[in-house]
């Protein structure tokens, strides 16, 4: 520990010693560091926040980062190309320091370097302007936002418009595609299919009347077994009702009892069960008529008999499913007549068939692109007029630009106080070097140490009055050096802060 504090000692004995070295090589390195640092131009910045909505300007698939770094990279590359850049030049006082094109395109390529698009949550973008000063920092920054709204606005309005006369042109060109092959479709069904039965292709046809020929078969054979019943019960119902004595008149009740036992014949001719409502609603009729006709009395009449209108009723169902039949017959033999036009056409021309298939199919095709060009017009047409009104939220100035109230860089305080620090640190390191470079002992022991032989004693310096008053004439001024190196400092520092007060 105590050769420690001697070897302490000593250094600060050599510093000591020259001192007036140490001063003068801080006084050198901090006026010229000084110097470099009053040289240095002043920045100011001026920061914007604006909201953009990324989606409806550069419409991607999702928001994943790689789609947010590539709508950043679109709105940094609008920002910062070299038109823009010019419009900011000679819209703002750079214009007063330019007068060629070289000196418009070194501002350009200044500009470049001085913005800063910073990407935030929620569709917010900073930007950050630098420039020599605040009032052209706020002045470039504003520029840039105008310019930037106004492009995109422009853009996309012109990209609708160029959508929707590309658009136009489609239409136009599938309406005509499309008047063609109608054309040549109802050339074709003129020569081919005007005198064939049906609509549609001639396969159509075909189909269409085997599927109606096998309805009306079936709707034939209901009819014949329909008409095959009624036969039946005809020929077992008697044609007229015979009288009691000289003859008998029917009443009222039995009448009755007639009529609803034609109903229930004709009931059954349909086909109808006994569980059937109408049926079950006949019985029951048909057991209260049998009642009252069996309590009327028998009325004598002259005629020997009456007719039976069971039998009349009969009668009139058989005319009508003969009828029935007859109609459906002329049907079926009118389709099979259609279906064989429609067969000897297909072998007469096996080629038709086809031909008329791809004119439908072309047809087709065409009706639907030109269809779903209609509908896609529509929908940007609407997007478009949406979008005259949309387009003021598409941007907004969150934070308007700022007024810069003092440099951001550079940061003089910070380095006039490194400047000062690294001057006192060279000064001690120099006087210090430069004690090591000569032979000098601090100490006895180092003299003994160095020297291998035993140091009897010391001698103390002995200091007259006049030496004594010249050492502190130089301490004076050594501690005047060091107080006016300080007192430089702090006016620098004084002389700073007084600047930026008067730039805010």
């Amino acid at each position: 520990m105590g050769s420690l504090y001697d070897e302490l000692r000593g250094a600060l004995h050599a510093i000591w010693q020259r001192r007036w070295v140490a001063l003068a090589v801080a006084w050198g390195i901090c006026l010229a560091g000084w110097l470099v640092v009053s040289q240095m131009p002043n920045n100011y910045e001026s920061r914007a926040r604006i909201f953009v909505q990324l989606r409806q300007i550069i419409p991607t698939d999702g928001t994943t980062a790689l789609n947010q770094q590539k709508d950043l990279d679109r709105i940094r590359q609008t920002l910062t190309s070299a038109v823009n850049l010019e419009k900011v030049v000679r819209g703002t006082d750079l214009a007063r320091t330019v007068s060629t094109d070289r000196d418009v395109a070194d501002r350009v390529a200044g500009l470049q370097k001085a913005i800063k698009l910073t990407a935030q949550q929620d569709n917010l973008f900073e930007i950050a302007v630098t420039a020599p000063s605040g009032k052209l920092a706020r002045q470039i920054a504003q520029k840039l936002i105008d310019i930037f709204v106004e492009a995109n606005l422009s853009d996309n309005r012109d990209q609708s418009s160029q959508s929707l006369d590309f658009m136009d042109q489609q239409l136009a060109e599938r309406q005509k595609q499309l008047q063609d092959a109608d054309t040549k479709r109802a050339d074709f069904q003129a020569r081919f299919l005007g005198s064939l039965p049906g609509t549609g292709s001639i396969d159509d046809r075909v189909s269409a009347a085997r599927t109606q020929l096998a309805q009306i078969q079936g709707d034939l054979a209901a009819a014949q077994s329909a008409l095959n019943v009624v036969s039946a019960q005809m020929a077992g119902t008697p044609a007229n009702v015979a009288g009691g004595g000289g003859g008998a008149v029917t009443g009222p009740a039995r009448a009755r009892l007639a009529a609803i036992q034609g109903q229930l014949a004709d009931a059954r001719a349909k086909g109808y069960t006994d569980s059937h409502p109408d049926v079950i609603a006949l019985k029951a009729q048909l057991g209260a008529a049998q009642t009252a006709a069996a309590r009327e009395p028998v009325v004598s009449g002259a005629s020997a008999g009456a007719s039976n209108p069971v039998y009349i009723g009969l009668q009139s169902m058989r005319a009508d499913k003969q009828a029935t039949v007859a109609a459906l017959i002329q049907r079926k033999a009118q389709i099979e007549g259609d279906l064989n036009l429609l067969q000897a056409k297909l072998a007469e021309a096996p080629g038709v068939a086809a031909e008329q298939g791809e004119i439908e199919r072309q047809y087709q095709v065409l009706k639907g692109q030109y269809d779903t060009l209609l509908a896609q017009r529509e929908q940007m047409k609407i997007a478009s007029q949406a979008q005259n009104v949309a387009d003021a939220d598409k941007f907004n100035v969150v934070d308007p630009p700022t007024q810069p109230r003092g440099p951001s860089s550079p940061n003089r305080p910070l380095l006039l106080t490194g400047v000062l620090i690294a001057g006192l640190g060279a000064g001690v390191a120099a006087a210090f070097a430069l004690g090591k470079l000569t032979t000098t002992f601090a100490t006895a022991a180092k003299l003994e140490k160095a020297s291998g032989m035993t140091v009897i004693g010391s001698i103390g310096e002995v200091v007259t009055q006049a030496q004594t008053a010249m050492r502190r004439k130089k301490l004076t001024l050594f501690a005047g050096g060091v107080a006016a190196l300080c007192a430089a400092y702090v006016g620098l520092i004084g002389v700073e802060f007084v600047q930026r007060g008067m730039g805010a």
